[in-house]
């Protein structure tokens, strides 16, 4: 079966804001989900090979596999986003498609700040509907738990403790500040340029994109 392979993100190390120790922590805690994924994967394998899958065992297996995948893959949207040094450009696809949603890029970001300002921990992630072209900030928990169905992660902000409390403390607006200013727009623009429609759906909402 073939492994995830963790991604290298050290080109990160040095972005204003953040610390090398800081992201050196967080490089390793995002490996670990990915050795987990794998370790998962492997044991949900051979229970299926034993034909023990109607044990305890495999439930709670199958269960703990979305949350080591979705750690993994989380993190690697959130790496993904960071190392840009500039605001959007209003010519980004980004910016024309947000726009119709939010009145402005100034609204959206007050929002997005704000879902990033909710207490405890989780992610903040923008999302964007294929289906309709709609825009939602969103406030997931766990990792697991409480995705948009179909909608593609566009943006996605780390407000676990591990994420900022080395250099900020609890003063997670600064920490918002930080990462506000070190988006990659770039890999924003990509990711919706790469999204691909739901075809059983298309059909049916294609005049509310409109």
């Amino acid at each position: 079966m073939k492994k995830y392979e963790p991604k290298d993100f050290s080109h990160l190390i040095g972005m204003q804001g953040f610390s090398k120790q800081l992201l050196e922590n967080h490089f390793k805690l995002y490996q670990a989900y990915v050795e987990n994924t794998n370790k998962l994967q492997d044991h949900l394998k051979t229970l299926l090979q034993e034909n023990r899958l109607e044990t305890p065992e495999f439930a709670e297996i199958k269960r703990r596999f979305g949350w080591e995948f979705d750690g993994m893959r989380l993190h690697e949207f959130y790496f993904g986003n960071l190392g840009g040094k500039s605001s959007p450009p209003k010519q980004a696809d980004f910016f024309k498609q947000l726009k119709p949603h939010w009145e402005s890029f100034e609204k959206w970001e007050t929002d997005f700040r704000a879902t990033g300002e909710i207490r405890g921990i989780g992610w903040a992630i923008l999302y964007r509907d294929p289906i309709t072209g709609f825009f939602f900030n969103a406030w997931i928990n766990e990792h697991d738990v409480g995705h948009f169905a179909g909608c593609t992660p566009i943006l996605v902000m780390d407000l676990w403790e591990h994420a900022f409390m080395l250099d900020y403390g609890t003063k997670k607006d600064a920490y918002i500040d930080a990462f506000m200013k070190n988006i990659n727009w770039e890999v924003v623009d990509q990711r919706l340029s790469s999204e691909q429609p739901i075809p059983f759906l298309e059909k049916e909402f294609a005049t509310t994109r409109k």
